[in-house]
């Protein structure tokens, strides 16, 4: 059987240490060191050249997280795969390595609050223009474009939104216009979403959510799935000269997070290369809980609306069919009559965390108007979709009778 044809938890469970460990270990070992040694001075010298690949010194590449990038080739097929600190690094890495200064990236404007922050506030800062526009509306993103536009970004479900992009459409416009499509997968990770299939050239993901299984440790990771020709790009023409399909991999491990410092931690990319291997099974027993707490939505009386793209009738359920199997990840919305109504729930609960993050194994909830989009106008929310009324459900894999009977009690007058 060809390593393509076994399955997700397989290829996970079983993929190859890139060295043989000398104690025959079965789990990767958390290689804590800082300097690797060299036999010789050729050695030492080819490797710093970039003629040859070999640990050096771990802010560039450590043997633990070389493993986890490997298990990640191994599940999604990616051409290329690096590992960072976070999600924001990833993105960040991303989008610098792609876009130079008067270059320009055209991005969704239903995005999770930091990310807008990032392209909103800190890229125009450096020199790189930010053109928000509905990604759903491929006339609004055209409109927007120009021969110096660089790259695509959006989320393949948004957050809190729950907004999913047509990629065949967006895609085929990129081609046609020759710009790098990059999808923050987060809410979709590669046990439910074959970007490559669906015209993704890069895929950024913060790997503290369904990936790292529990939240026991916070990372990001940057999918490249060589499906662009970065020679046409002048941030990384030089980068594609000397590296061909592996120039954004290159660039940000040689450069920008290099020289930024987002190295993620051997012990994080432990705490990864272990959730790595039973996400799916968490993940299928999420969206399970996601559809019976939908069913219970929809006989509340004091639930006013909500949304889950997983459920037949719901916006974005044909696409979700479509592009990630039926299973768009476990991330819930609903709303209340007011704002002081969605306080005084929160208030009452007593099983459901009241925290931020997502694709915990608990479930987390949070109001997303006065938390994550607290620093933003009222303007800025409302174009965003932030209504004081909404609430963010990040379900987990509890027993959903226990989450039912937290709702009904914290939902009492």
């Amino acid at each position: 059987m060809s390593e393509n044809k076994k399955g997700f938890i397989t290829r996970a469970l079983h993929a190859e240490f890139p060295k043989d460990d000398a104690y025959n270990a079965l789990h990767m070992p958390v290689y804590d060191g800082v300097a690797y040694e060299f036999d010789t001075a050729e050695d030492i010298a080819d490797t710093f050249a970039g003629k040859k690949f070999a640990h050096a010194y771990s802010r560039t590449s450590n043997p633990t997280v070389e493993y986890f990038e490997k298990k990640l080739k191994a599940v999604t097929n990616a051409h290329g795969v690096i590992a960072l600190a976070s999600g924001m690094a990833a993105i960040s890495n991303v989008l610098m390595s792609l876009v130079e200064q008067g270059g320009n990236v055209v991005a969704s404007n239903h995005l999770f609050g930091h990310s807008y922050a990032l392209l909103k506030r800190t890229l125009p800062s450096l020199g790189i223009e930010v053109r928000f526009a509905d990604m759903t509306n491929v006339e609004a993103i055209e409109s927007v474009s120009d021969d110096k536009t660089r790259v695509y970004f959006f989320e393949s479900i948004t957050n809190p939104q729950l907004e999913i992009v047509d990629l065949d459409v967006l895609s085929q416009l990129a081609r046609k216009k020759n710009i790098v499509v990059v999808c923050d997968s987060t809410i979709t990770p590669s046990y439910v979403f074959d970007s490559k299939k669906f015209g993704v050239d890069v895929e950024v993901m913060s790997t503290t959510k369904f990936i790292s299984g529990g939240a026991a440790a916070f990372g990001g990771v940057v999918l490249d799935n060589a499906t662009y020709d970065y020679s046409n790009l002048p941030a990384l023409k030089m980068w594609s000269d000397k590296f061909g399909k592996d120039a954004l991999v290159a660039r940000i491990r040689k450069e920008i997070f290099r020289h930024l410092g987002g190295t993620m931690t051997a012990h994080t990319a432990h705490f990864m290369n272990l959730g790595l291997d039973i996400m799916p099974l968490r993940i299928d027993r999420c969206i399970e809980n996601c559809l019976d707490l939908g069913q219970f939505f929809s006989q509340h009386q004091r639930i006013i609306s909500y949304n889950y793209p997983g459920i037949e009738g719901s916006k974005g359920y044909e696409l979700a069919k479509k592009q990630f199997n039926g299973k768009p990840g476990a991330v819930m919305t609903f709303d209340l009559e007011s704002k002081e109504a969605c306080f005084k729930f929160y208030n009452r609960l007593k099983v459901m965390r009241k925290a931020t993050n997502l694709n915990d194994n608990k479930t987390l909830i949070i109001h997303p108007e006065s938390t994550i989009y607290a620093e933003f106008s009222e303007r800025e929310k409302a174009d965003m979709g932030v209504r004081p009324t909404m609430m963010r459900l990040s379900v987990g894999i509890e027993e959903v009778e226990d989450l039912i009977a937290d709702f009904t009690q914290a939902l009492e007058n």
